[in-house]
């Protein structure tokens, strides 16, 4: 049985707010933005794809040396890094024989440092 403190208090009150309701529902996302956001936050529910951002966030790296520095095979963190790329989360640029790895850019910072923040509240 559920504790009361568990439940999410409501209104007690039957009328609606009608004004409220349509100023709100004109702003949300459409279906196809909603679905689209929902799975680009899947892949921030991923611990290793998160510690890969948080590297990158320091610096860009090879693969290599996120391997060696998450103590992972090279083919897992591969793995990981294509998933990163496939939701433009990650770059890439070749570097000689090298491919260096960063943050595709400024915004997956702010999103990483945004959570950070908060849950370190």
């Amino acid at each position: 049985m559920k504790k009361r403190e568990d439940i999410a208090p409501l209104c007690s009150g039957v009328e609606t707010h009608d004004e409220l309701i349509e100023a709100v529902k004109d702003k949300l996302p459409c279906d196809e933005e909603l679905y689209s956001l929902s799975d680009f936050f899947k892949v921030f529910g991923d611990p290793t794809r998160l510690n890969i951002l948080c590297a990158l966030e320091e610096r860009a790296m090879c693969g290599c040396d996120l391997s060696a520095l998450l103590g992972m095979s090279k083919a897992a963190v591969s793995y990981q890094l294509k998933m990163l790329r496939q939701n433009d989360l990650v770059r890439y640029k070749k570097q000689g024989k090298n491919v260096i790895y960063e943050l595709s850019d400024g915004h997956v910072r702010a999103i990483i440092e945004c959570a950070l923040e908060h849950i370190r509240e």
